[in-house]
């Protein structure tokens, strides 16, 4: 019986299913999940000085695509240390739900998609979450400071350059998905061997 999780880097009838059951954690993926949350948020620290470029995107859609639900948690781990070291203020509360859509998005994607498709498919959608971003953001914003709805679409407009840059972006990083992904499940598959 074949899996939807299965690739092109997985031998033919091999199907990469990360350890454990459900959401419940064995400690090695506890370490590699924590290390993989550290990675998302030095990643987003080193390239503070381009705004609106970074590779959460990249990470968040390649860590779904291996280890589908539990990504959750490194993702969620990056918001958390995002929040510890840059304070929980409210420019952090979207952050709560912002990467869980990207998250959904990937699940969503169908698990069969033929090879040939896949890095733009996951180009496009990462694109998409940074075109989408300060419209993904504004519901909270709006509730946080008062705004009325005429008030949150202006604020989504005069976002709209910054979310220009994020999506295009967010494209052009996301040619590093793919090779990320090949390097999550060599270390998956490699994991046991130690």
């Amino acid at each position: 019986m074949r899996s939807r999780w299965n690739d092109a880097d997985c031998r033919p009838g091999e199907t990469h299913r990360p350890a454990g059951k459900g959401m419940r954690l064995t400690v090695r993926e506890m370490a590699v999940f924590a290390m993989l949350g550290a990675v998302m948020y030095a990643s987003k620290m080193l390239m503070e000085i381009a705004p609106n470029i970074h590779l959460l995107g990249v990470f968040t859609v390649a860590f779904t695509v291996v280890y589908r639900k539990k990504a959750l948690y490194p993702i969620y781990i990056y918001v958390l240390i995002n929040g510890m070291l840059c304070g929980f203020a409210t420019w952090w509360l979207p952050y709560l739900y912002v990467w869980t859509i990207l998250w959904g998005a990937v699940m969503l994607l169908p698990g069969d998609l033929p090879e040939r498709w896949r890095p733009l498919i996951y180009m496009l959608v990462c694109a998409a979450h940074g075109f989408l971003f300060g419209t993904l953001y504004a519901p909270a914003q709006a509730l946080l400071f008062g705004l009325s709805f005429k008030g949150m679409i202006a604020w989504i407009i005069a976002g709209l350059p910054y979310d220009a840059i994020h999506g295009v972006s967010n494209f052009f990083c996301g040619l590093l998905i793919v090779p990320v992904i090949s390097v999550l499940r060599l270390a998956e598959r490699n994991a046991g061997r130690g």
